[in-house]
């Protein structure tokens, strides 16, 4: 009998939430597997010996371990195509592919943990200058979300009046700018959406302060 699925995660990573979004907008069942940051259970060896890389999310599904939140939801979509989380035509995947990549590509990396955690304990930033990085990369990114989003054309989510991968994105990303106290008041696309998409019962089962380890 094949096994259920587990995820492997930590209730403020980004990524993590990601694939929560789509696991609870296709509602599909899975174990909520803990592994804590800020504690560094990531690095222990019994995690290790599962992910490669050493990163959360990490996805076990029949016997395999996905990792990478992007490739995670992509295989979610293949292999559960109900909701589809993609459109259907080649050009609708391309720009909605492209405006989750803005987030996941472009503004995460920038404000990752072990980034922010480099610039403090090796570069010896203070905490004031660490969260201006935080905030000055994060504006930049959303700024350009922004103009994507424009030229997207209207819609209740971020292509049409679906949720996508694009709104699994950008909700964990929006999310972080508003605990940092980035202001969205001049973005009125990405605000509208991340509050359309919290209106949505997936997005608010998958929110951090609702899952076993939150803080």
């Amino acid at each position: 009998m094949l096994r259920g699925m587990k995820l492997y995660n930590y209730f403020r990573s980004s990524a993590s939430y990601r694939v929560r979004i789509a696991l609870a907008l296709k509602q599909l069942p899975y174990d909520y597997m803990p592994i804590h940051l800020l504690k560094g259970e990531h690095r222990k060896a019994g995690f290790g010996a599962l992910s490669a890389d050493s990163f959360v999310p990490l996805l076990e599904d029949q016997g395999q371990y996905l990792s990478q939140s992007m490739a995670i939801i992509e295989y979610l979509d293949e292999v559960h195509p109900t909701p589809p989380l993609l459109p259907p035509d080649a050009l609708g995947r391309a720009r909605v592919r492209a405006l989750a990549q803005s987030v996941a590509c472009d503004i995460h990396p920038l404000n990752n943990l072990r980034v922010l955690k480099y610039l403090v304990r090796e570069l010896k930033v203070t905490e004031e200058a660490k969260n201006e990085w935080y905030r000055h990369w994060c504006r930049e990114g959303l700024q350009a979300l922004e103009r994507q989003l424009e030229r997207a054309g209207s819609g209740r989510y971020c292509y049409g009046d679906s949720p996508t991968l694009a709104d699994c994105c950008l909700v964990p990303q929006v999310a972080n700018a508003l605990r940092f106290e980035v202001s969205i008041a001049t973005l009125p696309r990405v605000a509208g959406i991340f509050e359309a998409c919290m209106q949505h019962p997936a997005f608010e089962a998958a929110d951090p302060a609702r899952c076993p380890d939150a803080e």
